[in-house]
């Protein structure tokens, strides 16, 4: 806390109160969601103001997770999401340190053209793909929705992991290799371990945006096994009527693979500031 903070406490109680305020704001939409899967049905639209219900039944999330295929589109999200985050990494990471590293005829090319990739709206190229993961016969596999995350979310992890590599001395690298270690030698003993919080927050980033897509999913899958998780929400709505408190059940148990990627994430990212210091 800084001398200025400690002799105003109005600043204090001003800065404590935004803290407060965003929090809440941010936080409020997942206790009513949590609130809601937790509402009896019978109950849901005449105590639909209350803060708190007034009676409290875990059946809406028995009834997902043994009633429905809530399971299958769990599972399915979560191979595409994981398939996604671990090849966009990759790949994202090897280009970010050519960028970052080499210069070569084309560089600015390359850059410009993945940064026009951003620009189209998905509504105007989902035609397109839609065409040709048909052409191919993939249709309906989860390998389509790893392809295309991959292909959408290459760019800006990237360009996210340039930016990383682009904050690590060249100098290590060459003292590195001076004692005799090859390039790829003082990639990997070097810089990676230097580079671990921008190989977290790749992940998470590429996680979360597969793990919450919807579009692709809905157009690329047809068939129930293969469907991920936000397409299986829609069969909580039906013609006449949408099961709330099921839907909200679901939405709290798919926030729970995201709770603990981004724990895990994090002992990366605390563990990336505090490793591949180099000895004196």
């Amino acid at each position: 806390m800084s001398d200025t903070t400690r002799r105003n406490p109005m600043l204090m109680m001003g800065k404590s109160a935004a803290i407060t305020f965003y929090l809440t704001f941010a936080l409020f939409p997942l206790y009513w969601l949590l609130k809601i899967a937790l509402t009896p049905d019978r109950l849901i639209f005449t105590e639909g103001t209350n803060l708190a219900p007034s009676e409290i039944t875990f059946s809406n999330f028995t009834s997902v997770l043994f009633k429905t295929d809530f399971l299958s589109y769990f599972g399915n999200s979560l191979i595409v999401s994981l398939g996604t985050a671990a090849v966009t990494t990759v790949i994202a990471a090897g280009a970010g340190y050519a960028f970052s590293r080499f210069h070569f005829s084309g560089k600015k090319i390359i850059i410009a053209v993945m940064l026009i990739t951003q620009m189209f709206p998905l509504l105007m190229i989902i035609a397109p793909i839609y065409k040709i993961i048909a052409s191919f016969g993939l249709l309906n596999s989860l390998s389509s929705l790893i392809i295309v995350y991959t292909a959408f979310n290459i760019p800006f992890a990237t360009f996210l992991m340039q930016s990383f590599f682009d904050g690590i001395p060249r100098d290590l690298e060459e003292a590195a290799m001076m004692e005799g270690c090859t390039r790829f030698q003082a990639l990997r003993k070097v810089v990676i371990p230097l580079t671990l919080p921008g190989l977290g927050a790749t992940l998470g980033f590429v996680f979360t945006a597969a793990w919450s897509e919807l579009l692709f999913a809905l157009m690329l899958i047809s068939k129930n096994d293969t469907m991920t998780f936000p397409v299986g929400l829609l069969t909580f709505v039906s013609k006449f009527s949408v099961d709330w408190g099921q839907m909200m059940a679901a939405g709290v148990l798919a926030l729970i693979p995201s709770c603990l990627f981004f724990i895990f994430i994090q002992r990366y990212l605390v563990q990336g500031l505090t490793s591949g210091a180099v000895k004196g």
